[in-house]
């Protein structure tokens, strides 16, 4: 390899591109475990280990979206600690039993969590969640001495 780049270099050019590399590398990964390496096949970067989240900040809270389809409100655990959220849990899948064979196997399951530092301190005693059509909602006040005030300045 290096002596191959070497080469390049000394005639002038330079094809080399780091993603190629990855791409050979993750070929090179699939066809060791014997893995179909057609396009549709999933690669070992494809998967998510944390759900998506989405944060969004009002003058009195912050709301975090979690996208958690086919996990239920028992599956979940949901922690706060000074101003970091952690969320907790595990997907469970159907098994394969006797009567049906697993042909092809895309969606994730297994344990996840997701650790939120939020920028400002928040009151942990009022925190809220709610679980609907797969997206976990969780509202979290901030502390009323961090709230954005209005105060009017008398200009003299």
């Amino acid at each position: 390899m290096a002596r191959e780049l070497m080469t390049r270099r000394m005639n002038g050019r330079n094809d080399w591109h780091p993603g190629r590399e990855i791409a050979r590398l993750q070929d090179e990964i699939n066809r060791l475990f014997d893995l179909d390496t057609a396009e549709s096949a999933p690669g070992i970067f494809d998967r998510n280990v944390a759900p998506a989240v989405d944060v969004r900040e009002t003058n009195d809270e912050y709301i975090v979206d979690v996208d958690l389809p086919g996990v239920t409100r028992d599956q979940v655990d949901i922690s706060v600690a000074d101003n970091v959220l952690t969320i907790k849990g595990e997907k469970t899948l159907k098994n394969a039993d006797d009567k049906h064979h697993v042909y092809r196997c895309e969606i994730w399951s297994g344990s996840f969590q997701r650790t939120l530092s939020l920028p400002k301190a928040i009151n942990a005693d009022e925190v809220k969640a709610r679980m609907a059509d797969g997206v976990l909602t969780i509202t979290l006040p901030k502390r009323e001495e961090v709230k954005a005030r209005s105060i009017s300045v008398n200009v003299q």
